[in-house]
């Protein structure tokens, strides 16, 4: 019953879908029936109407046809009176001839006349045989001489511009002159207003005259005589492009000569800039030049000026990299300057000035920012707005060899070996050097080794995309320079301040009596020098080096005394026992023991760490006494003052060095050689050593 009722509901519905839709037709079935009555009784009209027209149209062809058959006879006699009105009328310009050219040439319409003359120049060649052709084309032929000569004599007072003048030769060529005259005297007219432009942009270059800016010169020499060339060669293009290629050869020498001295000038102005910082209206000045000179390109291509003026830039370019280069050279003296003073300054007003680290990071920073001056400068080269930095030159060679090699590896190899003199002349630059200022360039160029050259040639080629396959120097090539250099650096600081402390030991050995000496009571005010020293010395090498690798220390390192060494404590078994009648032997007994002790090394290269250096350091001034003490006599107390010093010495020397046993095998040594050359070598006994040395 449900499914019933559905269906029910379903057929009622359709069955209301389907009046709906007989309705909805029934209506546009209407609706067509009346459009197709209308439409038919419009069609109805519009038959009687093209009925009417068709008899309209048939009775105007048979008036059309009667009038042309009436009026035959009358349409041949119009065009025959025509062609005789229009014969009359030439007639009439032909006998009005000589009348119309004497008033044009009187009232200086010199084109009007030439027009004219060309217009009746064919009809009188042909009718020249009859009698009142010839006259009027004789008459016409003195009146075209007049206007030519004063056509000749407006060209060549040349007080008019150049549009002018090339209208005079366009109506001289026109009356029948000759080309190649024509052709000669336009370009000496041309030259002489060329010349012109050319003596008032040397003026201003004179010394008296306050000189323009390289970018109004380059204006006035752009809008001047590089567009008065244009208008020229558009000129002479135009009127003598009859001659061929040698009115084209004559165009382009002309432009190369004149081009030339133009050039020159250019130069000149150019070449005063080269003193200045500023490269934007330097390079703004280049692009105008460029780009103005690129206009002419088409016309006067056989004279090559673009070629020139592209010539003058990327040598321009050139010389700012020099300029660049000398200008990180000199700031970097400058920062050694300022380095110097800093270091003088505090010994001279007596306080403490900045440290080491300060002073490296000063300089390191001011000439990372210097060389960045130097890039964002140079870089206005390549800028995309600029018109010649798509030229080979500037996308190639300028990026890789110019800035790359010649400006950024220039200069650092150029500070590189600034550096390197400091060591290169030790009587000159290197006794005047301060040790500091040496400590500091070779931690300077050690960072520039381990960091520095690699970010500044990374950010040298971002900022100049190489197009160029040349090859390049390699940043390591670079960084292995900048590590030698570091090194010989360090190596020279090693051997001045060794030497400093050498000479205080030598003349502390070479200027006492050590035969007639007292007995000591205290250690020698020179060895606690050398102590200070060698402390100050270490404070102030790690402000720059980390502390380094040392081997193991002894325990009794700071309490070990002479008593224990063995070169005096053989030396005392067994000089007694030796006679002044045998020195042989006893210096055969010190060579032996030699021959088993370890070999030191005093000029050993140095590391890159603190311990290192204060190790040479100490080597060298030890390995200078003990020379000092070879060359001298002792006696009793001389011989025990050695000891005294040289125990004193090794109570702090030993915590400065890699190797303890070091200083020991040196002091040993010393002590032995005081010993070999004591007459009466009586050693002091190990705890009054003690008690002096801690008292001191």
């Amino acid at each position: 019953m449900d499914s019933e009722t559905d269906m029910v509901r379903q057929i009622r519905a359709l069955d209301s879908d389907m009046q709906t839709l007989v309705y909805e037709n029934y209506n546009k079935f209407i609706s067509a029936t009346d459009t197709i009555r209308k439409m038919k009784n419009d069609f109805r009209k519009m038959e009687d109407e093209m009925d009417r027209l068709a008899t309209n149209m048939a009775v105007i062809t048979d008036f059309s046809a009667r009038i042309s058959a009436t009026l035959q006879d009358h349409h041949e006699r119009i065009t025959k009176l025509a062609g005789v009105h229009a014969l009359l009328r030439k007639l009439q310009f032909l006998f009005e001839l000589p009348s119309r050219l004497t008033k044009c040439v009187e009232l200086g319409a010199y084109g009007q006349a030439v027009r004219y003359q060309g217009r009746a120049r064919a009809v009188l060649q042909q009718y020249q045989h009859l009698p009142s052709f010839r006259a009027i084309q004789d008459d016409c032929q003195v009146i075209t001489a007049r206007l030519a000569q004063q056509l000749r004599q407006r060209f060549r007072e040349g007080g008019s511009g150049a549009p002018e003048q090339a209208e005079c030769v366009e109506l001289l060529l026109a009356l029948g002159e000759p080309a190649e005259e024509l052709c000669e005297e336009f370009l000496v007219h041309a030259r002489g207003r060329l010349e012109e432009e050319l003596s008032a942009l040397e003026k201003e270059l004179g010394p008296s005259p306050p000189a323009p800016d390289v970018l109004e010169f380059t204006d006035r020499g752009g809008s001047g005589f590089v567009g008065g060339l244009c208008q020229v060669a558009a000129a002479y293009q135009e009127l003598f492009e009859a001659q061929g290629p040698r009115g084209g050869e004559k165009l382009a020498a002309f432009a190369q000569e004149l081009g030339g001295c133009y050039f020159e000038l250019v130069e000149r102005r150019l070449a005063q800039e080269q003193g200045g910082g500023d490269n934007s209206l330097l390079v703004r000045a280049l692009d105008r030049f460029h780009r103005r000179l690129r206009a002419p390109g088409p016309l006067l291509a056989a004279a090559g000026l673009t070629e020139s003026a592209t010539e003058i830039v990327e040598r321009v370019a050139r010389e700012r990299l020099g300029y660049h280069l000398q200008g990180l050279q000199t700031a970097f003296l400058g920062c050694l300057t300022d380095v110097r003073q800093a270091l003088a300054a505090p010994r001279l007003a007596g306080k403490e000035g900045p440290s080491l680290a300060e002073l490296l990071a000063s300089v390191a920073s001011s000439i990372q920012s210097h060389i960045k001056a130097s890039l964002a400068a140079v870089h206005l080269f390549t800028a995309k707005e600029v018109s010649f930095s798509n030229k080979p030159y500037f996308r190639g060679e300028f990026c890789s060899q110019g800035v790359r090699e010649g400006l950024i590896v220039g200069f650092i190899r150029s500070m590189c070996q600034t550096a390197q003199s400091f060591c290169d002349s030790a009587g000159e630059k290197g006794g005047a050097t301060p040790p500091a200022l040496l400590l500091l360039l070779s931690r300077l160029c050690l960072d520039y080794e381990t960091a520095t050259i690699s970010y500044i040639l990374t950010l040298t080629d971002e900022q100049f995309l190489v197009q160029d396959q040349s090859p390049v120097t390699p940043v390591s090539t670079l960084c292995a320079e900048a590590r030698e250099t570091a090194r010989r650096l360090l190596t020279h600081y090693v051997k001045v301040q060794g030497l400093v402390i050498s000479q205080m030991l030598r003349k502390s050995v070479e200027t006492r009596d050590w035969l007639s000496t007292l007995e000591p009571r205290n250690v020698r005010a020179v060895m606690k020098r050398v102590v200070e020293d060698t402390t100050a010395i270490d404070v102030q090498v790690g402000l720059l080096y980390e502390e380094g690798v040392r081997k193991a220390q002894s325990s009794d390192s700071s309490k070990r005394t002479f008593s224990v060494y063995s070169s005096s404590r053989q030396q005392g078994r067994y000089a007694p026992s030796y006679t002044p009648s045998a020195p042989m032997d006893t210096n055969l007994l010190s060579n032996i023991q030699k021959l088993f002790s370890e070999r030191i090394d005093v000029f050993s290269p140095v590391e890159f760490n603190k311990v290192s250096v204060l190790t040479g350091i100490i080597k060298i001034s030890l390995k200078t006494l003990l020379e000092c003490v070879r060359l001298r006599t002792f006696g009793r107390f001389g011989l025990q003052q050695v000891q005294v010093d040289c125990h004193f010495l090794q109570l702090y020397l030993w915590r400065f060095v890699a190797d303890e046993e070091l200083v020991h095998l040196l002091l040993d040594e010393v002590v032995a050689s005081a010993a070999l050359r004591c007459p009466d070598p009586v050693p002091m006994e190990p705890s009054v050593v003690e008690v002096i040395c801690e008292r001191g």
